[in-house]
C-alpha cells in the first residue's frame, strides 16, 4: 500500500487497472484461440518438438501448464501431457515419448497431424457420487481441426473427420467453418435431371444431402406411377415430403409440365437450400409460397425459359400433410414410414395415389423381429418368402392408418428388392371401402418343418385344430407343436394388372427403358403366368378398364380390328346388341382371378442327390401339369404358383435326375399326365 502511495495510485484504483487488463487478456486471447489451432495440431513432428523446448520462444495459450521456472535445469515437460502424467525428462527422452506416445497414434488430415492430447481439456461428467474426477485421470482425447471439437477414440476421430469430408469442410476453416464447400459439390445425373450432392451422398449418417444411385428403380416406378395417374385426371397436386436433393420432385416438373404442381418439402435447411440450387441448374422456377416471398422474387426478374415450377417448402412432414390436401404422395423417410401414414392419409383427396418407401429392412427382413412387431404390430419369422411378407406387413400398416381416416385402399403395386420396400396403393374414400380393407388383413399359419402356409378362414368362431387348414400333414407326422400364427398381414392382392399395364404405357412413352424389363416382370407376377404368355395389347395401345369406380381414358388404337366395347362406347360409336353381347361374354370369362399368395424356392425344395431342371423349363412342366405358374421378383428362384407344396415336390422329383447318372434325363419315371391326374 505504501508502494502504491509513493506511485501516487490508491488500491482502488490500482484493482480496476487490473481488471481492465484481464479482461483485455481474455478477450485477446479468445481472438487468438479462434484464428488459431490447437497446440496438439502440428505438420511435422519437428515442430511438436520445436514446442516443447523452452527455449525456442514464447508458447502459444494452450501450453499454460507448462512452468518451466520450477523445473530442474536441463529438463523439459511435455507439451501435451500434464506432469502429474508425464514428469519433465532431458531431450533425448521427451523427443522418443513424444514420437512414440503422441505422434505414432496420431490422425492425418490436409498435411496436418491430429496428435493424441492428455492435458485437462475436455469437461468430464461426475461420478455416481456427484464429484468430478481428478485431473490424473483425464482419458486422452483429440482436438478436431475443422471444429475443435475434443474426441477421445481415435476410430471416432476418423469417423468425425470423414463426416467433415463428405459436407465439404476443409481445414481452412479451423472455427468450424464451411469453407471450400462449393468446390466439393458433384453434378449426378439421372433420367435427364441433373443434380448437385456433396461427397458420399449415399450414406445419410454421415451428409445432409441423401443421394442413393441404387434407387433410381424406386423413382422411376414412381414417376411412373404419377404419369398414370397424370393421365386420369390433371393438374395433379403431389407431394414429395423428403426432399433431400429434390431429384424426385424436380424429375416430375421436368417431364410431366403443367400436369402436376409439385412440391418438394424437407425439414433440414441445408437441403432446402440444395433443392433450390439444383432446381437453378434444371431451369425450373421456384414458386414462392407467402407474400414476402413474392416480394423478394419480384425484383430479380430474368427472361429465362423455365422447363417447370415446384414449391419448396421447409417444414416437418406431418405438419404439411395436414395444412393441404394432395392427389399423390410420396414418403420416403430415413427408415419406416409408419409416423407419417396417419398424416398422409387425413387430408389426400379421393382416388389419389399414396406411395411409401420403407427402408427399414432389419426389421421388415426378420432380423429384428422385436422391431416389427413394435412399429408394424406384426408377428413374423424368417421365412423362404420372407420378402413377400416384408411387403404385406408394410401395407397392412397402410390399410389401417387409411381406415382410421375412413378411407379403404387398394394397391396398385408393391416392390421388395435388397434394400427398400416401395407400396403404392389408390385411396377410397368411405366407411363402406375402409370396412372392405380392414376385411383382407388376416393372420397366418406357417409350417415351421415343410414352410407350407395358409391364411386363416374368414370368421371370428376358434376352430378346435387351426393345423387341418393346413395343406401338409407335418403335425400328424410329428411331435409337439409344428406350425407359428403369423401377422395379422394384408391377404389380398398385391398387384393391379390394368394399372401396371398404363405404367408400362407411360414408361415407353417417356422413353424410360431401365425400368421397362421390372414393370413386365410385375406384370408376369401379377397375371401369375410366364413372359411368353403375357399378352400386351401393343406398344402404342393400353386396354380402357374401370379401376375403382374411376373410368380411364384410353389412346386411340392403331388397328382398326383393336377396337374394343369399352372404347367405342368411350367415343360414342354404337355397336349392335349382337356384337356388345358376345364381347361381354367374352369378358366375363376373361375375368381377372387373383394371382396365389407367396411362392416356393426351388432350391430350398431341392431333394437330396438330384439335379433339378432349370427354372424356366421346370415353370414349362408345371404349366403342363395344370397349375398356374409364375416367376417373382421377390425371389430369383421362386415359383409362384397355385399349387400345394406337395404337388410341387411331386413335379420336382418327377423331373430331376439322380446325380450320378450324369444328368440324362430319360429316367423320368412320372408322366405329366399323372400329375394333373393328381391334382385333379
Amino acid at each position: 500500500v505504501d508502494s502504491l502511495i509513493q506511485n501516487g495510485l490508491s488500491p482502488c484504483e490500482k484493482k480496476e487497472d487490473e481488471s481492465t487488463d484481464v479482461e483485455m487478456q481474455k478477450q485477446s486471447l479468445d481472438e487468438e484461440t479462434k484464428q488459431t489451432k490447437h497446440i496438439s495440431i502440428q505438420k511435422e513432428l519437428g515442430d511438436l518438438e520445436n514446442l516443447a523446448d523452452i527455449d525456442g520462444g514464447e508458447l502459444s495459450a494452450g501450453s499454460v501448464l507448462m512452468i518451466a521456472h520450477l523445473l530442474a535445469p536441463g529438463k523439459k515437460p511435455c507439451p501435451l501431457c500434464p506432469e502429474e502424467k508425464f514428469k519433465s525428462c532431458y531431450s533425448y527422452k521427451l523427443r522418443r515419448h513424444l514420437q512414440n506416445l503422441h505422434w505414432k497414434v496420431s490422425v492425418e488430415f490436409e498435411g496436418h497431424r491430429m496428435c493424441i492430447c492428455h492435458l485437462p481439456c475436455r469437461q468430464m461428467k461426475p461420478n455416481l457420487n456427484g464429484e468430478q474426477q481428478p485431473s490424473s485421470r483425464l482419458g486422452a482425447h483429440y482436438h478436431c481441426i475443422v471444429c475443435s471439437a475434443t474426441i477421445a477414440r481415435r476410430t471416432d476421430m476418423i469417423s468425425h473427420i470423414k463426416r467433415h469430408v463428405n459436407k465439404g469442410e476443409t481445414e481452412a476453416g479451423y472455427t468450424g467453418g464451411f469453407a471450400g464447400q462449393q468446390s466439393s459439390y458433384e453434378i449426378v445425373k439421372e433420367a435427364d435431371t441433373d443434380v448437385q450432392v456433396l461427397p458420399n451422398h449415399s450414406t445419410p449418417q454421415k451428409t445432409d444431402s441423401y443421394f442413393n444411385p441404387k434407387m433410381k428403380s424406386n423413382r422411376l416406378l414412381v414417376f411412373c406411377s404419377l404419369a398414370t395417374l397424370a393421365e386420369e385426371r390433371s393438374p395433379l397436386e403431389c407431394l414429395d415430403a423428403f426432399g433431400a436433393t429434390g431429384i424426385m420432385g424436380l424429375q416430375w416438373a421436368k417431364h410431366l409440365g403443367t400436369a402436376v404442381k409439385v412440391t418438394i418439402n424437407d425439414i433440414n435447411d441445408n437441403c432446402v437450400k440444395m433443392i433450390r440450387e439444383n432446381c437453378q441448374l434444371n431451369r425450373i422456377k421456384v414458386t414462392p409460397i407467402l407474400k414476402e416471398e413474392e416480394e423478394m422474387e419480384e425484383e430479380p426478374e430474368e427472361a429465362e425459359d423455365t422447363l417447370g415450377t415446384v414449391k419448396v417448402t421447409n417444414m416437418d412432414a406431418n405438419v404439411i400433410l395436414h395444412l393441404r390436401a394432395f392427389d399423390f404422395i410420396h414418403l420416403d423417410p430415413f427408415g419406416t414410414a409408419v409416423n407419417y401414414l396417419d398424416a398422409a392419409f387425413r387430408n389426400v383427396r379421393n382416388h389419389g395415389i399414396v406411395s411409401i418407401t420403407s427402408t427399414d429392412t432389419s426389421s421388415l427382413y426378420s432380423k429384428a423381429v422385436n422391431v416389427a412387431i413394435r412399429h408394424y404390430g406384426c408377428n413374423i419369422v424368417r421365412t423362404e418368402y420372407y420378402k413377400e411378407l416384408a411387403a404385406r406387413v408394410v401395407i397392412t400398416a397402410v390399410a389401417r392408418a387409411a381406415a382410421r381416416c375412413n378411407k379403404g385402399i387398394e394397391v396398385l403395386f408393391s416392390l421388395c428388392l435388397e434394400h427398400f420396400a416401395l407400396v403404392v396403393v389408390r385411396v377410397l374414400r368411405g366407411p363402406t371401402q375402409a370396412d372392405e380393407t380392414v376385411k383382407k388383413i388376416r393372420h397366418l399359419i406357417h409350417c415351421q418343418w415343410c414352410e407350407e402356409r395358409v391364411f386363416q378362414k374368414e370368421g371370428n368362431m376358434l376352430e378346435e385344430s387351426p393345423y387341418r387348414q393346413l395343406p401338409c400333414d407335418c403335425h400328424d407326422s410329428m411331435p409337439g407343436k409344428t406350425a407359428a400364427e403369423l401377422g395379422p398381414m394384408w391377404s389380398g392382392t398385391l398387384f393391379n394388372t390394368g394399372f401396371l399395364k398404363r405404367m408400362l404405357f407411360e414408361a415407353i412413352q417417356h422413353g424410360i427403358d431401365d425400368i421397362q424389363p421390372l414393370i413386365k416382370s410385375l406384370l408376369c407376377e401379377a397375371e401369375c403366368t410366364t413372359s411368353k404368355q403375357l399378352s400386351l395389347h401393343g406398344s402404342g395401345f393400353h386396354s380402357s378398364q374401370e379401376e375403382c369406380g374411376v373410368y380411364i381414358k384410353t389412346a386411340a388404337p392403331q388397328n382398326p380390328e383393336d377396337v374394343t366395347t369399352e372404347y367405342a362406347i368411350a367415343q360414342g360409336k354404337r355397336k349392335g346388341k349382337e356384337v356388345i353381347g358376345s364381347q361381354l361374354k367374352r369378358q366375363k370369362s376373361e375375368v381377372h382371378v387373383e394371382h396365389p399368395p407367396f411362392y416356393y424356392s426351388i432350391h430350398r425344395h431341392s431333394i437330396r442327390g438330384m439335379n433339378i431342371p432349370k427354372l424356366n423349363k421346370f415353370l414349362q412342366y408345371l404349366t403342363e401339369a395344370g397349375f398356374r405358374v409364375s416367376r417373382t421378383h421377390f425371389d430369383p428362384t421362386g415359383v409362384r404358383t397355385d399349387a400345394t407344396l406337395e404337388q410341387f415336390k411331386s413335379v420336382l422329383m418327377t423331373y430331376s435326375v439322380p446325380t450320378y447318372t450324369g444328368g440324362q434325363s430319360g429316367t423320368h419315371s412320372h408322366s405329366t399326365e399323372d400329375v394333373k391326374s393328381d391334382h385333379e
